[in-house]
């Protein structure tokens, strides 16, 4: 862990002068690349930020009081709705010198997330950062439709938008038509007004019950969270540990995406039911089959008598040491790292914890 490197040391002074992913991005540039080569997303996309938590050396950390972890590196990243695939993604890095200074930063990180998937009319779902007519009408003009929140404080919004008080009453629609784009008003609280652009929809239908909900409203609370459930499904089986070497850490970062990815991919292949962790561990076992073989040539264990000794106990009931639970108590341990384990860390198979 101490040697490893994802670059040509001689050569990164150069490259740092233009990049300042210089240190891991030709692995995370060809993991994009990998990832968008296996898999052709549906016609809903989603776009979204994920913050990293790490407290790492780098001078791009970013600090987000609203998110569970404070510090970490952002990431730009856009997924497939249904299967949660990350299908495009890139760093945040600070000021970018190839954004032109009058376009918007949300605007320029949506349009180049969705550029590789413009043009065959699919849709993309995005928060209020990125939402705005301009990229909707940019967008529109290549065959791709925005659904999207967007924010009271835009000055192309119509004044009943931007009121806190009015004469609307609760769970009514107000809708406005412009530059192919239609703007859903909808007063969900008595003092809260939700506001939906989208250029999907020439005309919203509104629900016939007693919320009255639009039809906009309810495809953007059905499409907005693909990258959140993958940034979950991340954070529940990560292969991330302690390191204050930030290009580590983004590499950990790229597994766990990369893991998430391969799980997708083996289940819509095969039609297989597989869990994500039985996937993992069976994917560990085949990445260090090869190695095990190299370092002890024909002392291969049987696989009925590694589970037994996988489940090997003591006397002693001590903490779990792996610390994914509650600091279960457990008297067995891991035959390779002789760490005690308890059942929600470990798996009754013929592996390492």
């Amino acid at each position: 862990m101490r040697f490893i490197r994802f670059d040509q040391r001689n050569q990164r002074s150069h490259r740092l002068q233009t990049d300042k992913f210089a240190l891991i991005s030709k692995v995370w540039n060809k993991f994009v690349e990998n990832s968008q080569n296996c898999y052709k997303p549906g016609a809903y996309i989603t776009i979204d930020e994920q913050l990293f938590p790490t407290k790492s050396r780098c001078r791009f950390t970013q600090y987000m009081p609203n998110k569970p972890d404070k510090f970490g590196i952002k990431f730009w990243l856009a997924s497939d709705v249904n299967s949660k695939y990350i299908i495009n993604g890139f760093p945040y890095l600070g000021k970018d010198e190839s954004r032109d200074p009058s376009v918007p930063l949300g605007e320029f990180v949506a349009l180049k997330l969705v550029e590789p998937y413009t043009g065959r009319g699919r849709n993309i779902t995005m928060d209020n950062f990125f939402t705005s007519i301009s990229i909707a009408t940019k967008l529109f003009r290549k065959k791709t439709t925005v659904v999207g929140t967007i924010r009271a404080n835009k000055r192309e919004l119509p004044k009943l938008a931007k009121q806190k008080k009015d004469n609307m009453t609760r769970f009514s629609t107000k809708l406005y038509r412009t530059n192919n784009c239609t703007l859903t008003v909808y007063k969900a609280k008595q003092n809260k007004k939700v506001l939906i652009l989208s250029s999907m929809h020439n005309s919203v239908k509104i629900e016939k019950n007693d919320a009255c909900i639009p039809e906009t409203i309810r495809l953007y609370n059905n499409t907005k969270f693909g990258v959140d459930v993958t940034d979950q499904m991340a954070r529940k089986y990560s292969v991330k540990s302690k390191s204050r070497r930030w290009p580590l850490q983004v590499f950990f970062n790229i597994l766990d995406l990369a893991g998430i990815n391969a799980w997708i991919l083996y289940k819509e292949t095969t039609g297989s039911l597989i869990s994500r962790q039985n996937f993992l561990f069976q994917l560990g076992e085949e990445l260090i089959s090869e190695y095990q073989k190299e370092q002890q040539p024909g002392k291969e264990e049987e696989p009925a008598k590694a589970a037994r000794n996988i489940s090997a106990q003591t006397s002693d009931r001590k903490t779990c040491q792996i610390r994914y639970c509650k600091k279960n108590k457990t008297n067995k341990f891991c035959l390779k790292c002789k760490k005690y384990v308890c059942g929600k860390c470990a798996i009754e198979k013929p592996i390492i914890c």
